[in-house]
């Protein structure tokens, strides 16, 4: 597909004549501040059997949760990565997140068993 069809949502042939393509504009969220933002951080077993730490709930745009995953990750000294609005780290590293995220101002709580 040519990247000038990419953003284009919905039809993908009409024979009217008049139809117009709907453009799939950017994702890009306005950034609720720490006090505003409720996150929640679960345990969950993926692939194998590894324990990942999410980070669920984050209000904003890709950039930013990015930059918040990055955060995390040097200061827990873990893998990780950002998908799906979702932070995820290596291991169980709920009780460092919460901590951190704590002292950064956001309201955070541990989730799930």
């Amino acid at each position: 597909m040519s990247s000038k069809n990419k953003n284009k949502v919905g039809v993908v042939y009409s024979t009217n004549p008049d139809f117009q393509y709907s453009v799939d504009g950017p994702n890009d969220r306005e950034t609720l501040s720490p006090p505003d933002q409720d996150l929640r951080i679960w345990l969950e077993r993926r692939g194998g059997g590894k324990l990942v730490s999410v980070i669920k709930g984050f209000i904003g745009s890709d950039q930013d949760l990015k930059s918040l995953g990055k955060e995390l990750k040097k200061v827990c000294g873990v893998g990780g990565s950002t998908k799906n609005g979702e932070i995820l780290l290596q291991g169980d590293m709920r009780d460092k997140s919460l901590t951190h995220l704590k002292t950064g101002g956001y309201n955070v709580k541990k989730s799930g068993g």
